[in-house]
């Protein structure tokens, strides 16, 4: 009403001042007055030229936003809502003036902002500022416990000492504030930065006993810790508490699960790492846990050492799961385990008899190898071996399979090297005769039923298994029907192993005659002796005392193009010596030298076989030590 009065004063006041009020009256638009009366177009005679705008890039200030100049220059946009002075003032009293307008909630917003852009020196002024100002009501202003650790947070971020910490800590009940887990947590951060781990400890104790559910321990309590004493080597303490953790039910970190791991595995305690492993994967919570690929790597390796067949399946799992996420990534990893690690493994799973591992171990290698190419002999021959050690004669002779068409197209004199009872199979030969005749013929009859299945397998190899099997327990006819039936009953030929496990057969029983006359055989039907046919030979001589014409097989031997080994030479001068036959043994050590071949002494084996036995001796050593035992009563 006011406001009106005093402009109906102003208009006339104006009307006293100027009468003609007409002819001073201004339009309200600020163009001069245009006629609306149409006319005719006439030709313009101006000619001047009308130039072009000014280019926005070389910020004019006809246009207030472009990219050289992205903020106003205009005073309009130069305004602002905070005052012109609070700019000006310094940080303190900024600070100062903001503690005196903000209420808590306006202060944990800002604190949250602080805390984006880490002004931890101005949220700690701030909150100090706060609490010593009065809210609306003309009350002190009182935090919460969300509040108040904001302010621990600050503290700690600035390099705050863990005494301070506690202190601090220590200060909420001035203001009626319980601290809480985040509150411990906090000063437990402090703590381990500063490696005091037995106060972090008694502090852990504390918030155990104290029985408040907003102050218990929580999973990152544990965490700092446990990684605090894994860190400081006190690693038995670390344990304990992990297992306090792991039985209520805690989460664990990947970093203290690996420490742990890495603990473990470096002390030796393989056992007490399968045990955390696996209640680990008890809980649905820390199935997820994973150590580091290098890790997993070392564990495999100290689990083959240690021959810890569960430890080492559980380092290939972590493996799998590591080369699952790799292939999944974008760009995708491609992880491959060591195909040696994995011949380790399986031969600890047969040491351990751990069929688990075998699995493990072979679908951690497929998937690594990616179908790309087949794994080598030694991968197959452990296989197998791994098998045959379990009793599992079946697996053993699928595997065999597998390894046979893997390598088909190999070289005759490789796969039957590849491929030797003698050798690489010689496990597989021990499995099959293990309970004698039984198991003889139950492989072999195996092997005859899949012989005339759909899909016929016929292994000479296999064959060659059962036949040495059966020279191996002294069943020469066995043995012999084995080998007459690979080309009877199979229509498989015999190599060079076939014929060497009859001869080892025929020597076995002290036939050397016959076992001369396979070496005969063989070499009619143009097979190609090797330097183990010529050392069975030489074993069959032995075993009938016949030193002679064991060095007539050696010569056959070097012109055939081998050479002796130290072993049948020893076994050759052993003979000689008993038999007291000095000619030969000369001619034995002349071929050593040329081979440049160290016999060695045997004064041990001497000593052996030169003791009497008889019981004249026993006797009197028995009543020599009853004449001692008396004289010493």
């Amino acid at each position: 009403m006011s406001s009106h009065l005093f402009f109906r004063s102003r208009i006339s006041l104006l009307r006293t001042l100027k009468p003609n009020h007409h002819a001073a009256t201004r339009t309200i638009s600020g163009t001069p007055f245009l006629s609306q009366d149409p006319q005719l177009a006439t030709e313009s005679t101006d000619h001047e030229s009308t130039t072009l705008p000014p280019n926005p890039a070389t910020g004019s200030p006809l246009y207030q936003e472009n990219w050289r100049s992205p903020i106003p220059n205009s005073p309009s946009f130069s305004q602002s809502l905070v005052p012109m002075g609070f700019l000006n003032q310094a940080p303190a009293a900024r600070i100062r003036a903001l503690s005196e307008t903000l209420d808590m909630i306006s202060l944990l917003n800002m604190f949250a902002d602080w805390t984006a852009s880490q002004r931890w020196s101005d949220m700690k002024q701030l909150f100090e500022f706060w609490v010593r100002s009065l809210d609306k009501n003309g009350k002190p202003n009182k935090p919460d416990v969300n509040l108040y650790n904001h302010y621990l947070r600050a503290n700690l971020m600035m390099g705050a000492a863990p005494s301070d910490m506690l202190d601090l800590v220590a200060m909420m009940d001035d203001f009626s504030v319980a601290p809480n887990t985040a509150s411990y947590n906090l000063v437990l951060k402090a703590m381990h930065q500063a490696k005091e781990t037995e106060v972090a400890e008694k502090l852990l104790n504390r918030m155990l006993i104290s029985g408040k559910d907003e102050s218990r321990p929580d999973d990152e309590s544990y965490d700092l810790v446990i990684g605090m004493m894994f860190s400081n080597g006190e690693n038995d303490k670390a344990m304990q508490l992990l297992d306090i953790a792991l039985k209520s039910g805690y989460m664990l970190s990947t970093t203290v699960f690996s420490e742990c791991v890495r603990s473990c595995v470096a002390k030796g305690r393989t056992d007490t790492l399968v045990s955390i492993i696996e209640r680990c994967k008890s809980l649905d919570r820390n199935k997820s846990l994973c150590p580091s690929w290098i890790l997993c790597t070392y564990m495999a390796e100290v689990a083959t050492q240690e021959d810890n067949g569960k430890l080492a399946f559980y380092a290939f799992e972590f493996m799998y799961n590591w080369i699952n996420r790799g292939e999944m990534a974008r760009p995708s990893v491609l992880l491959s385990v060591d195909e040696g690690l994995v011949v380790s493994a399986l031969a600890t799973a047969a040491r351990t008899c751990n069929p688990t591992l075998i699995d493990g171990s072979w679908m951690i290698l497929k998937r690594s190898l990616r179908g790309k190419k087949a794994a080598n002999p030694a991968t197959y021959v452990a296989k197998i071996n791994a098998y045959a050690s379990l009793g599992n004669l079946q697996k053993a002779f699928v595997a065999l399979h597998e390894f046979e068409n893997a390598y088909k197209d190999a070289e005759k004199e490789v796969k039957e090297e590849m491929l030797s009872p003698f050798t690489s199979l010689y496990p597989l030969v021990v499995a099959c005769s293990k309970k004698g005749f039984e198991t003889l013929d139950e492989v072999y009859f195996q092997l005859e039923t899949l012989s005339k299945g759909d899909t016929p397998y016929k292994s000479v190899a296999a064959l060659n298994c059962i036949v040495l099997g059966c020279a191996n327990t002294w069943d020469l006819d066995r043995a012999y029907q084995t080998f007459d039936a690979i080309s009877a009953s199979f229509g498989l030929t015999p190599n060079i192993d076939s014929y060497n496990a009859l001869i080892y057969a025929f020597g076995k029983v002290k036939k050397t005659p016959e076992a001369t006359r396979v070496y005969s055989h063989l070499v009619g039907e143009g097979v190609k002796p090797d330097a183990r046919t010529f050392s069975l030979l030489v074993d069959a001589h032995l075993v009938n005392r016949d030193p002679k014409s064991a060095l007539t097989v050696i010569d056959d031997m070097i012109k055939a193009g081998f050479e002796p080994s130290k072993e049948t030479l020893k076994k050759l001068r052993r003979r000689c010596i008993r038999e007291l036959d000095n000619e030969n043994d000369e001619k034995v050590e002349s071929l050593a030298k040329k081979f440049q071949i160290r016999m060695g002494s045997e004064n041990r084996r001497n000593m052996l076989f030169n003791m009497d036995y008889s019981r004249k001796l026993l006797l009197r050593k028995e009543g020599g030590m009853r004449i001692s035992g008396s004289s010493n009563l």
